[in-house]
């Protein structure tokens, strides 16, 4: 009988030992702010931070994330960076109107402690497929249903309803604080700082397994983390729509250094504005095939300058940047996009640009096809050029131009001669005594 009472306390224990919380004196809190793009300035920002802290401080991490989406990669990063600490880390969707978008719900996830204010929302993480949504024989269907499993596991470790979160990625639903906090995928509705301290006292969170009660005094010391210059410059350039601009204008530069080559200004700001893009580019996942046909519309551009297509070249270089434009960002390990109006105002751009330039030579000609017609017309000598081929070259001012003019006549500057001809290959004057 003594043996049955001994196995029972035996067994008791063992339960008591399962079941019984630790207390978690939490002795600082170290805010972290996400207001961006998930991107590899995010989650260097947020390893190198949760790398400083540890169980053995009591520290506490909170995580204020306001965030349109990202990277897959990156949020798979972020999501493994944050499972491999030991002390609990809470997200808080904050301020109103603040979202945890796509892979910010994705993120939001594996929170140990998930909250959201008032007026926010969370979920709509579907990857977009030229403008709607992913289909089961799209190519990215392996990578939704690996999040639709990491969503899922990650939920139902944190006592969390999985089911809205399945559905966030495989239907794009999105739901606002109420809503989430009804249907039991966030923890609490918090408004303040105040109020989310009060909150943490007392709570009880699960951290690889093992149950703790947190404890925090009101007068807990709050420190806030910013990303330091290199994360927020990296931040600046991995926002897709930026990395764009700026390779666009750098491109633009070039093509403007080629059609009107010396003034080295514009080629060098070109090449500047290419390493910023290509900065950009390290950090967002590429289409090359829709990168080359950004590059071949430029190559058009230029071609058009040397071979007469009349605009044929010119729509076909439109065509190759409209259709890259599209096409860029789309891959399987992506959730962001360029916005079409970026795209159509951009092309815009570039239209009126080869447009006002084709009309600039449309002028031109008709202009020298006027002065062709209209031989004898006055012109003044501005600066004898020496001889070339047994004829004087001089330069002459006509009609407020300057032009190359060949006579073999000698003439001094100041004269007023005649034109004669003008030869419309190689843009030059013949001019006698007037």
């Amino acid at each position: 009988m003594k043996r049955v009472y001994f196995y029972a306390i035996c067994l008791l224990l063992s339960f008591t030992n399962v079941y019984a919380k630790e207390n978690y004196s939490i002795n600082k809190v170290t805010t972290l702010n996400i207001n961006s793009s998930i991107n590899p300035a995010t989650f260097n920002y947020i390893e190198t931070n949760l790398k400083k802290l540890s169980q053995k401080n009591n520290d506490f991490v909170l995580i204020k994330l306001d965030t349109p989406g990202g990277l897959v990669t990156t949020t798979k990063e972020i999501l493994t960076a944050m499972g491999s600490v030991d002390f609990p880390i809470a997200i808080w969707i904050t301020p109103e109107g603040a979202s945890a978008t796509s892979a910010g719900a994705i993120i939001a996830s594996g929170a140990h402690i998930l909250v959201m204010s008032e007026g926010t929302n969370i979920g709509a993480a579907t990857p977009i497929q030229m403008g709607k949504d992913i289909e089961q024989k799209d190519a990215k269907s392996k990578a939704v249903n690996d999040l639709v499993a990491l969503v899922t596991s990650l939920s139902k470790a944190r006592g969390r309803n999985p089911e809205h979160f399945e559905k966030m990625i495989s239907e794009a639903e999105s739901l606002d604080a109420r809503t989430a906090l009804k249907e039991k995928v966030i923890d609490n509705i918090i408004n303040d700082q105040k109020e989310l301290l009060a909150y943490l006292n007392n709570l009880e969170v699960t951290v690889k397994g093992k149950a703790y009660k947190l404890e925090i005094q009101p007068n807990v010391p709050v420190e806030n983390i910013e990303m330091d210059p290199g994360q927020q410059i990296l931040n600046i350039f991995a926002n897709p729509t930026t990395a764009y601009v700026l390779f666009i204008i750098g491109a633009a530069l070039i093509y403007f250094e080629l059609q009107a080559p010396g003034g080295i200004i514009a080629g060098a700001l070109g090449a500047f504005f290419l390493v910023l893009a290509a900065i950009g580019f390290q950090v967002l996942p590429l289409n090359m095939g829709a990168m080359g046909l950004i590059i071949l519309s430029f190559i058009l551009f230029v071609l058009e300058a040397y071979i007469t297509s009349f605009g044929v070249l010119t729509l076909a270089g439109l065509a190759s940047l409209i259709f890259g434009s599209l096409f860029l960002f789309r891959t399987d390990n992506s959730f962001i996009e360029l916005e079409i109006k970026v795209i159509i105002s951009v092309v815009s751009a570039i239209a009126i640009y080869v447009g006002f330039i084709g009309f600039y030579f449309i002028k031109t000609y008709r202009k020298n096809k006027e002065l062709f017609d209209t031989r004898g017309e006055e012109a003044i000598v501005s600066k004898l050029m020496g001889k070339d081929e047994g004829k004087f070259k001089y330069q002459v001012k006509l009609d407020g131009e300057i032009w190359s003019a060949y006579s073999s006549t000698e003439f001094k500057e100041g004269d007023h001669v005649k034109v004669d001809h003008l030869d419309n290959e190689k843009l030059h004057l013949t001019i006698s005594a007037k």
